[in-house]
């Protein structure tokens, strides 16, 4: 019987929680078929609980950053020892723990080492910029004891082989499984051309450039030709709150908040274009899911973008540090020219992808 250890004690909600639920989801029917012993290392067990799997749940672990280092280089090496001939140790949150293991290896799920971050980003969230930087020695200390790393996109991978120095033939990628796409009976509701950017209130995440270029394409053209919707209420936080404050009198941003998945997708089946301006991401959900719509999309020009979109059509980029050229670009569409949209060419996958979790174990298990 093989062992396979998963540390996850910082996942607690979001994107990772999800790929936690995932992963353990496939490794329950792993544990099913009786020659493999399956350890989970959680913040709750009831957050992914799963039928086969042993839980060992360490709450105080996310209290502080002290704890977490605790955690991750003193516990886990205790723990290891305790479970014993470990043949794989997978750690879903970035770092790289001190474990006794035949094999490691790590999941890799933020972006922000690579993130460029601003003056501005310190006044809105310093931790942002504080994790930005301290999150590039985490991927990077003891990196070499995996023998994998997992990344989303081949830009990742080839960013962090460039960063910490690891081999990107060590790399995996595995692209999010894109949720089926519901059937909607809708029809536009709306007279205007309708914009939308779904994303969460992060200052990475560049609303404000939607917002400059809104208000001049508004004084441009009038406020009755076109909407902009945000899944901000511009309330949630500080640069929410900076946006709103700067920008809220401009008629056709319409700041609607977060909204259910099933709800966001009716806004995507009655909108036009989205757009997606963020500075950076792993992987940019909202791109795969607005692309198998077959509408115009405008993104910003960064490698996870042109990856995020390949295969779509009917996309254009842009400078996410240019409101000019978003608004020119927006304005082109309003009045109907859709002549500078591109198809993006499908990018092909390398022997090192993994499309599902079966995949992914099976490189991560293979000599």
């Amino acid at each position: 019987m093989k062992t396979i250890v998963v540390s996850a004690v910082n996942i607690r909600k979001g994107g990772t929680l999800t790929i936690l639920r995932d992963c353990l989801s496939y490794l329950s029917s792993l544990a099913a078929s009786g020659e493999y012993r399956i350890v989970a290392l959680v913040h709750k067990r009831e957050l992914a609980y799963f039928a086969g799997i042993e839980y060992i749940e360490l709450p105080d672990s996310v209290k502080s950053w002290f704890n977490r280092l605790w955690c991750e280089y003193v516990t886990m090496k205790k723990l290891s020892a305790q479970i014993g001939n470990i043949d794989l140790w997978l750690s879903l949150h970035d770092s790289t723990p001190r474990v006794e293991a035949k094999r490691q290896a790590v999941y890799c799920q933020t972006s922000f080492p690579i993130l460029n971050w601003k003056i501005n980003d310190l006044r809105f969230d310093y931790k942002i910029v504080l994790f930005s930087i301290f999150t590039k020695y985490v991927y990077r200390f003891r990196c070499h004891k995996n023998h994998r790393m997992i990344v989303q996109t081949k830009w990742m991978r080839r960013s962090l082989s460039d960063m910490i120095g690891y081999p990107e033939s060590g790399f995996i990628v595995a692209p999010p499984v894109t949720s089926a796409q519901p059937v909607i009976n809708s029809h536009l509701s709306s007279l205007k051309y309708r914009f939308i950017y779904a994303a969460t209130p992060d200052c990475h995440k560049n609303f404000e450039l939607i917002c400059q270029a809104a208000k001049m394409l508004a004084e441009e053209i009038g406020n009755n030709k076109f909407e902009v919707i945000l899944t901000i209420t511009g309330h949630e936080n500080r640069y929410s709150s900076w946006l709103y404050k700067n920008w809220g009198d401009v008629a056709p941003l319409r700041f609607v908040g977060f909204m259910p998945k099933e709800n966001l997708f009716e806004l995507y089946a009655t909108s036009d274009c989205l757009i997606f301006p963020s500075r950076v991401e792993t992987w940019g959900l909202p791109i795969s899911e607005y692309a198998g719509f077959n509408k115009p999309m405008l993104l910003a020009n960064l490698p996870y973008s042109h990856e995020t979109a390949s295969g779509a059509s009917r996309v254009a980029f842009f400078d996410p540090s240019d409101p000019q050229e978003l608004k020119k670009q927006m304005k082109y569409l309003v009045s109907g020219d859709n002549s500078f949209l591109k198809s993006i060419e499908k990018q092909p996958d390398d022997k090192q992808t993994a499309h599902s979790w079966q995949q992914m174990f099976d490189l991560l298990l293979k000599d």
